[in-house]
């Protein structure tokens, strides 16, 4: 049985990339399945391309293979990967960051650097800007048709040498839970923070109190204020912002029919900062 055919990109589908991927993959082999999971990744934006992936790998089957190409680099020295998970996916691509949310979760057991002398659309050599079609989407429909194995893609690689961005961790004291915003849920504009709703319910948060929020971006504070921790958006008032549990079990910062990430013009990635505090806490700077 063919293996599924999962594609993420920053190609936007304006042009026929896309569908250039998706006919070198059926040229492989007609019968595989192709599915999509974002082409919308802002361009060059590796750390969100990372983080899409973990938010969705659990959900497919073990025997899925996914691409994902948000690639700057494309052309250069670095390397092509394919990783295995521990459940059995595969992940095609390119070793610029992209596996650091799910080497960070321990989720990568195996990894082979791709032969491109071997694994290579035929009559492609002398194209370097377009390693999605000619190098992931190919060796990705080989894989899935069983045209070759993991074994054949390439040299091993140690999961520890695969290049990782800045992971933060949150952490609690007796005061506050400190955390970062990992992503903005688009196209909603809420905030997706790295503080886990285990660590909120540990801090002692109920459904309906009031917390202190504070959002700081290199020590320059961006937002203070209060607002309640809700099970659902509809809770609220239209317009009132609120702290809620998202889809991956995080704390999520948002306002019920409105868009935080733009009214507040808030970015993402470690330097990105969020404090949460009982309201009778004392407020020191971030």
């Amino acid at each position: 049985m063919n293996k599924l055919i999962v594609l993420q990109s920053d190609f936007g589908l304006s042009d026929g990339a896309v569908s250039a991927m998706y006919g070198v993959i059926k040229t492989v082999d007609r019968t595989l399945s192709i599915n999509d999971l974002t082409h919308q990744i802002p361009q060059f934006n590796i750390w969100e391309a990372s983080y899409r992936l973990l938010q969705t790998v659990h959900y497919w089957p073990s025997d899925t293979i996914f691409v994902s190409i948000v690639d700057p680099g494309v052309g250069s020295r670095r390397r092509s990967v394919v990783a295995r998970l521990s459940n059995g996916q595969l992940i095609v691509t390119p070793d610029n960051g992209t596996l650091t949310h799910l080497a960070h979760t321990g989720l990568i057991e195996k990894v082979r650097i791709i032969d491109e002398t071997k694994n290579r659309l035929p009559n492609s050599g002398e194209s370097h800007t377009f390693h999605g079609r000619d190098i992931f989407a190919y060796t990705a429909a080989r894989l899935a048709s069983g045209h070759i194995s993991f074994a054949d893609i390439g040299k091993p690689l140690a999961p520890e040498q695969l290049v990782q961005l800045d992971v933060a961790e949150s952490y609690q004291t007796d005061e506050a839970l400190f955390g970062t915003i990992d992503i903005i849920d688009r196209p909603f504009g809420n905030l997706w923070t790295n503080i886990e709703r285990k660590q909120f319910v540990q801090f002692g948060a109920r459904y309906g109190e009031a917390f202190e929020l504070s959002i700081s971006h290199h020590n320059r504070d961006i937002y203070r204020n209060y607002m309640t921790y809700s099970r659902t958006f509809a809770e609220l008032r239209i317009g009132e912002p609120l702290l809620y549990v998202n889809s991956l079990d995080h704390i999520g910062i948002g306002i019920n029919q409105g868009s935080f990430a733009g009214a507040y013009a808030v970015g993402t990635g470690t330097s990105w900062k969020v404090v949460l505090r009982r309201p009778s806490a004392p407020y020191k700077s971030l």
